[in-house]
């Protein structure tokens, strides 16, 4: 005798074939809608993270040396300068009258370049001047002091830092009397006269 096979019909209904996926999309669902609540829970702070970069004091901040090298930053209501283990010297921001930036550009190598440029044949030196100069960005700060007297301060920052701060500023809440939204490029005429 042949033993004949049997096939049972699947004893499980549709409804049950798609419970249980149905269930861990649910919980899924759930349990993210819990984790998102959690994140907002919290009261919201009006704290803003401090501002710093590095800068050149070029003049005008009282207390500190001119060209001196330190760090610019932006803590609480204060603009401060602070040059390597010197104390810092600030600024409040609501003190702050008006902000300029400008953009300079300056030739590198010093003497070794100069020399260089004078060696090479056929006016090549001409085509190395193209290719050695650094720019970088100055920010002039008007501000009044506690005596009322109206002072400026002026900084030079690495290519594109000027506009951050300024920003930073702004948004920390003096009220800008007539600041120019561009920065102010050096003339050509500016240029021939710093080469003599």
């Amino acid at each position: 005798m042949k033993p004949t096979i049997v096939l049972q019909a699947d004893s499980i209904s549709i409804h049950d074939r798609f419970r249980r996926p149905l269930v861990v999309l649910a919980s899924l669902f759930i349990w993210s809608s819990v984790a998102m609540l959690a994140q907002n829970a919290s009261p919201a702070r009006n704290v803003i993270a401090p501002f710093s970069t590095h800068s050149t004091h070029l003049m005008g901040f009282e207390g500190a040396p001119n060209n001196a090298n330190g760090m610019l930053s932006i803590q609480e209501n204060a603009l401060q300068f602070q040059k390597d283990g010197k104390p810092v010297v600030q600024v409040k921001i609501a003190s702050v009258q008006d902000v300029f930036l400008g953009e300079e550009s300056r030739q590198i190598g010093g003497l070794p370049m100069t020399l260089g440029k004078a060696a090479t044949p056929f006016g090549g030196g001409r085509a190395v001047s193209l290719f050695s100069h650094k720019k970088y960005d100055t920010l002039a700060v008007e501000y009044v002091d506690a005596n009322g007297g109206l002072h400026g301060a002026i900084f030079q920052l690495n290519k594109g830092q000027a506009e951050a701060l300024k920003n930073e500023l702004i948004a920390r809440g003096p009220h800008l009397s007539h600041g120019e939204d561009e920065p102010t490029k050096q003339s050509s005429t500016e240029v021939r006269n710093e080469n003599k």
